[in-house]
């Protein structure tokens, strides 16, 4: 499970946040700054929440001092909007930013865009005979090639990568398309139907791994077979 380090001095802010990520993530809720320094010290930390505006020292000066040491992800969290902030964070190292308030499905969607963008030891994928390259952009099962539109493959990775998490078609219209286009939810069914039928045309089992969640959206479910094989190893 990926360590997600959240950096804010308000309580309130820091419960909203574990309450969030807890089913997903081993998330480490921090008020203080030079404790969350040595934290990054002694552990390992797969992204860092960071808020701007803290009295010890600002998000900003933070961002600059974890740059010196860690190539962590690093997401923003600010409740200025103004178009000079954003850039100042992103050109201090910052990887993404988040707007306050945000609901739930933004905050998972742009965390999940980031790791993906920052994941190097899985640039290759296996799954029961699937195999998804991220540096060829190749999907193959079997070595059979499956031929995937940049939409499919994206949506592949990504189920792929959170096996058993539900995605609602909002997280993957956010995760998949971004934030600045108008998608409607029967796009997603039409991408996944698409998916669906190319995995089974290949030969490999789609119906039995991508699976709609009623009333949510999708997921790609781990076989109870892998589950207990992976307990044995």
């Amino acid at each position: 499970m990926k360590t997600i380090l959240c950096i804010d001095d308000e309580p309130r802010m820091l419960d909203l946040l574990t309450l969030y990520l807890e089913p997903l993530f081993n998330c480490r809720a921090m008020s203080s700054i030079q404790e969350a320094l040595h934290f990054l010290e002694e552990e390992h930390v797969d992204l860092v929440l960071l808020d701007i505006m803290m009295p010890e020292m600002d998000g900003w000066q933070v961002c600059q001092e974890i740059r010196k040491f860690w190539d962590v992800p690093i997401i923003m969290l600010t409740a200025k909007g103004e178009h000079a902030d954003i850039v100042k964070g992103l050109n201090l190292g910052a990887d993404d930013y988040v707007l306050k308030p945000f609901d739930e499905e933004e905050l998972l969607a742009r965390i999940h865009a980031v790791l993906r963008r920052t994941i190097s030891e899985e640039k290759v994928i296996n799954f029961e005979g699937l195999c998804l390259d991220r540096e060829s952009f190749e999907v193959y099962f079997q070595h059979k090639a499956i031929p995937l539109t940049p939409k499919e493959f994206a949506m592949l990775a990504l189920f792929l990568d959170y096996q058993n998490r539900a995605f609602s078609r909002e997280h993957l219209i956010h995760a998949v398309w971004g934030y600045d286009v108008t998608i409607e939810d029967r796009t997603i069914d039409s991408h996944v139907r698409n998916l669906r039928e190319k995995l089974r045309k290949s030969g490999f089992p789609a119906d039995d791994y991508l699976q709609t969640v009623w009333g949510i959206g999708y997921k790609w479910h781990k076989s109870a077979k892998r589950k207990q094989m992976e307990h044995k190893s």
